[in-house]
């Protein structure tokens, strides 16, 4: 079952429970994953795979993050509890990401296999660990990792 089959069948039943918490979320979710299928309507692939609705939805918890931000400086604790909703709800449908250990260990063997030895190839780490292990690292903490273990 494709990733978006799960998420309207999720929608479906959360329409059906009439669960107000959920089923706004996944309307969104299922109104982007449409929007992207008509952006890509010009390239020849029209459909969606689950890595591109994955990417979307990476996109998605990211914008969210930002405005839980903003709303924890403006002090907007009720815009910051829906956002938080939405993105736990959102992460629900992406892969399980590794821990800091994990990404740490996966960092060192990539490095040690291309025998990175400088921050300069740093960008040659990262997208070796993007084709790799894309879906289930955080690469807002894989920079970090990558510029401690080669100084």
């Amino acid at each position: 079952m494709s990733l978006q089959s799960k998420i309207e069948e999720k929608l479906n039943l959360s329409l059906k429970n009439k669960d107000k918490s959920l089923y706004p979320t996944l309307r969104l979710i299922i109104s982007s994953i449409k929007d992207a299928v008509i952006a890509n309507r010009t390239k020849e692939n029209k459909d969606l795979t689950d890595k591109d609705i994955i990417g979307l939805l990476k996109k998605m918890v990211k914008q969210r993050a930002e405005s839980c931000e903003v709303y924890k400086k403006a002090g907007r604790n009720e815009l910051l509890e829906t956002e938080t909703r939405e993105i736990e709800i959102i992460s629900s449908f992406l892969p399980k990401q590794l821990s800091e250990e994990e990404t740490k260990k996966i960092c060192e063997e990539v490095i040690k296999k291309m025998e990175a030895s400088s921050v300069k190839e740093m960008g040659k780490v990262i997208g070796e660990l993007k084709k790799t292990h894309g879906d289930v690292l955080d690469f807002s903490k894989v920079g970090s990792i990558i510029k401690t273990i080669l100084k």
